[in-house]
């Protein structure tokens, strides 16, 4: 449960911000986590020590 409270919370703000008509905000607020998403799946891996 606790993987999905940053997805609920970006999506409760953007249905609060939608509501108090600040949609520009709240597509800003909406691509950038897409971003961000986008960029943990795809950044390129950390280097690991070698293994003993």
């Amino acid at each position: 449960m606790k993987a999905f409270i940053p997805w609920l919370t970006v999506l409760a703000l953007v249905i609060a911000l939608n509501a108090l008509r600040l949609r520009p905000l709240a597509t800003a607020l909406a691509v950038g986590w897409l971003i961000y998403c986008v960029w943990t799946w795809v950044r390129p891996k950390r280097p690991q020590g070698r293994p003993n």
